[in-house]
Parts: structure tokens; sequence; C-alpha cells
């Protein structure tokens, strides 16, 4: 199955540690992640930000008060999906740490996810939900070959 076309525009906010960041994301890379996880074409932005923007958007628009590591948000499905990734860096770096995966594996499982999102997938709508979606995910993360991030 041919690859769906992306117009990428990856940013990156004001970060701590900002080279490390850069180097686990390159262009190239964040766009395979992207692509891998679409079912249509998609204009996507990609924002890379620290802890307070995080917190910031996460409070604005989820009302919960702390950074996550992925933020979505979808402005249409069909026929081209146009979003926005919001990513943490500070909380990625983090949980890359503590599951002992490289920045760069962690952030593409994110991307997949974020984009898994963007086309109206969602997990916390049921259990059944959470199991498909995370199914999906391991196996585009597998095609990109990366190993099961649930484990």
């Amino acid at each position: 199955m041919p690859l769906q076309q992306l117009q990428l525009s990856l940013q990156f906010g004001d970060i701590p540690d900002a080279a490390r960041h850069r180097a686990a994301l390159p262009r190239h890379a964040v766009t395979r992640a992207i692509r891998h996880a679409l079912a249509d074409d998609a204009e996507i932005t990609v924002r890379i930000v620290g802890e307070e923007e995080g917190r910031e958007l996460n409070q604005s628009y989820r009302k919960k008060n702390y950074a996550t590591n992925v933020l979505t948000f979808d402005y249409a499905q069909a026929p081209v999906v146009m979003a926005d990734l919001v990513l943490c860096a500070p909380v990625v770096a983090r949980e890359a740490q503590e599951q002992g995966k490289t920045l760069m594996a962690h952030y593409t499982h994110l991307l997949v996810h974020g984009t898994l999102h963007a086309q109206g997938w969602d997990h916390e709508t049921s259990t059944a939900d959470a199991q498909e979606m995370e199914a999906y995910e391991i196996d585009i993360l597998a095609s990109l070959g990366l190993e099961n991030p649930y484990l």
C-alpha cells in the first residue's frame, strides 16, 4: 500500500537541550513516522515545546494542569487530515529514560499515536477502542522497525 502524501511543518519552541531533541527528530524521520500512520493525505504541524508551554496548552484545552507527552489538535479528518501535534520535550525525554527507550523511538511512538488521534482514533472512549488503537500502533511501529512500546 502506498504511503499518503504529507505536508509537514516542524517547529521547535524554547526547549532545554534543544540540540538533543533536534537530533532525535530529523525531518525525514518525522515524515516517515507520520506517513506510516496516515490513512489519507495530510497537512500536519509538529511543534516541540518546553514544559511551561505544554502545561499551558494542556490546561487551556483539556483542563489538566500538567504537561503531557503529546497533544493532538485535529481540524479536519477528510478528505485531507489537518492537525497540530504538540510534543513536550522534557516529558518525552523523561518518559524515554524511564522506559529504557531511545529518545527517537519514543518520539516516533508519540508521533504515530498523535497522528492516529488526528484521524479520530480514541483510546479513552472504551477498553475495546483502547485495545484496537494500541494494536494498530504496535503494527505501525513494527513496520518502522520498532518494538512494541507497551511491553
